[in-house]
């Protein structure tokens, strides 16, 4: 469960080239391209300027390199042809990178155009929670502490969380040991020491927390059909704290 300083120093370079994955859409005119062509740019990129391997492809049976959850999309979204992005879209878009047998696992929601503000603060709020999570992770501490920072904002702010996804250890396998819930108590759960590395990766809804699973079997959307937001980061807990693998370079800790 607990990795090597040379493992999390493998984690943390796959964490930076994901990174730079997300900086190259940044800089992506994304209004007007289909999900399936974002799906074919990211591969591009992480296949023939990283020399890396987009791991979700291939993984139980996924046939693309990236999920894209648009709107009321939950999670795992499938990319599409016929899914164009437009103006007034949010959109996240959660990538997988194996460098070196060593997976990094991120995701953010991109704002397309001219987002009304009601989807703006669902956004940002989803992004201030992920970092409430963040910052409660130290050796010595639980984690339900974790959960219960993201639920206590997430409420806060007048949203739900959703229960059904989780984050989750990361290595050599894209899912490991332990399970990271997006609600809990403080003080309960499976206490964290160095060398830990998991994923934080909470999903809000405007609406209730509940979800449906498309026909797809892959597509999850909230059974209200209002709008839903992701963000995710691979993480380290340090022996004094948590470093952030896959810190984009458009983030400061202080920006949340």
């Amino acid at each position: 469960m607990t990795k090597t300083p040379a493992e999390v120093e493998l984690l943390a370079e796959s964490g930076r080239l994901l990174a730079s994955v997300f900086a190259h859409l940044d800089g992506q005119p994304l209004s007007g391209l289909s999900t399936l062509q974002v799906n074919d740019l990211v591969e591009a990129f992480i296949v023939d300027q990283l020399g890396a391997r987009p791991a979700s492809k291939g993984q139980y049976g996924y046939g693309f390199v990236l999920n894209s959850s648009r709107n009321e999309v939950v999670c795992h979204g499938v990319p599409s042809r016929d899914e164009v992005l437009q103006d007034g879209d949010i959109v996240n878009f959660d990538i997988t990178l194996e460098k070196q047998g060593y997976i990094a696992d991120s995701s953010k929601t991109f704002l397309i155009g001219n987002v009304a503000p009601t989807a703006r603060r669902l956004v940002r709020t989803t992004y201030e929670a992920m970092w409430k999570g963040i910052r409660a992770v130290r050796p010595g501490a639980k984690l339900g502490d974790i959960g219960y920072a993201i639920e206590r904002h997430a409420k806060r702010n007048g949203y739900s969380v959703v229960r059904e996804y989780c984050g989750h250890g990361i290595g050599r396998e894209m899912h490991e040991a332990p399970q990271v819930l997006h609600f809990g108590k403080p003080g309960t759960g499976l206490t964290l020491r160095e060398g830990m590395v998991f994923t934080i990766e909470p999903m809000l809804n405007q609406g209730r927390r509940t979800v449906r699973t498309e026909e797809d079997g892959w597509t999850v959307v909230t059974m209200d059909r209002k709008l839903s937001a992701q963000f995710e980061h691979t993480v380290a807990v340090t022996h004094d704290g948590v470093h952030v693998l896959t810190l984009r370079p458009d983030e400061a800790r202080s920006a949340a």
